[in-house]
């Protein structure tokens, strides 16, 4: 659970880095497993966002392994996502004790050119009607600066949903958001970040010989409905990993918020 001190800080700054939430063997077995259900996946997509690149200065080609919904290649990521460890904590940074799930991510930036991502808000993909989205990045090895760890604006949640460029787009202005401007927020493996969806924050390139392995679960108050349907093809999404949901005449069947944009 987070002490006084660490939710007071996640309340001013929309972030706190959670020291050891995994120990170091589970980090490693969690870090051998991401790597072996992507070498299982016949097709090895590349995220990589180009305007990324810009953001971080660089045209040099860099490369990004993903895979969504993570818990439906492999139980581990399944048990995961219920460990007491980690829904408790994301009930505390909630101020909720029931705890839904959007949908996961993995990644895995390789070594030498493992791609960035520009600073951005995650709102503007899936906005919803109060606000009480967050998302926790779990740390499967180490990930000082030099492997393109996370980058934050602190406070900059205080500032509500802002405009990305263009409209629609990925990120922030580049030139108003420059990359190199944020706290960088180097981890351990094992560490667990836990952050708003109105956070600032984008991530370097790797430019170590290492990869770096996270995992991303995004997760949500189940009182709070999403505003449109522009998330939609995340499996497992409504799953509640802690808690109970109960009905509110404002959500239809599928969980969106009455009067929503479709």
């Amino acid at each position: 659970m987070l002490t006084a001190a660490e939710q007071r800080a996640y309340r001013k700054n929309g972030y706190v880095l959670v020291k050891g939430l995994l120990s170091k063997r589970e980090a490693a077995e969690m870090r051998a497993e991401a790597h072996a259900v992507l070498e299982r996946r016949k097709e090895q997509p590349d995220a990589t966002w180009a305007s990324g690149r810009e953001a971080a200065g660089t045209m040099v080609k860099t490369s990004l392994q993903h895979l969504h919904d993570t818990q439906f290649y492999s139980a581990a990521f399944s048990r995961l996502l219920t460990d007491p460890r980690f829904v408790d904590i994301a009930a505390q940074v909630l101020g909720s004790e029931d705890v839904q799930l959007h949908h996961t991510k993995l990644f895995v930036k390789p070594p030498e050119k493992g791609s960035p991502f520009p600073m951005h808000q995650d709102h503007p993909f899936f906005p919803h009607k109060y606000g009480r989205m967050a998302a926790a990045i779990f740390h499967f090895d180490d990930a000082p600066d030099t492997k393109g760890c996370v980058r934050v604006v602190p406070g900059s949640h205080k500032n509500g949903p802002l405009r990305h460029d263009p409209a629609g787009s990925y990120h922030l202005p580049i030139d108003e958001w420059p990359l190199d401007s944020a706290i960088p927020l180097e981890a351990e493996a094992g560490d667990v970040l836990f952050f708003t969806y109105l956070t600032v924050h984008g991530s370097g390139i790797n430019t170590s010989d290492e990869a770096r392995t996270t995992w991303l679960v995004q997760f949500r108050d189940p009182a709070d409905p999403p505003l449109n349907d522009s998330h939609r093809f995340s499996q497992g999404q409504g799953m509640i990993l802690r808690g109970v949901r109960h009905e509110d005449p404002d959500i239809d069947e599928r969980g969106i918020a009455l009067g929503a944009a479709p």
